[in-house]
């Protein structure tokens, strides 16, 4: 038992840290397409949907980050690190939930 624990206390960290990079790099690259995107909307007089696709690409990147947290659950030690990981994982929550809301509203407004 106590070499599975030393295992995981080892790889979990790598793991968590692998994807919180992942859905920094979602989130990133998401913001520098959305902007060449505005850039094409302002310049070019496209009409792109650069919210839809803004926050398709921050709910992904957020869910990323929401898979990370929930790893990190394994890591805890007292009770002071669990609630700041409980309000860590509730606001990443509630802005996935509120970026999903706000897809959900803006594909019903264009159809």
């Amino acid at each position: 038992m106590n070499f599975l624990h030393d295992i995981i206390s080892f790889l979990l960290p790598i793991i968590v840290f692998i994807l919180e990079i992942m859905g920094v790099f979602v989130v990133f690259w998401t913001c520098i397409k959305a902007f060449w995107e505005y850039i094409q909307n302002t310049f070019m007089k496209r009409h792109i949907k650069i919210q839809t696709h803004l926050a398709k690409g921050l709910a992904t990147g957020l869910e990323f980050k929401l898979g990370a947290e929930i790893l990190k659950t394994l890591l805890v030690e007292d009770i002071d690190e669990l609630l700041v990981l409980g309000a860590v994982f509730i606001l990443r929550a509630l802005m996935s939930i509120l970026i999903h809301f706000e897809l959900k509203h803006t594909d019903k407004d264009d159809d």
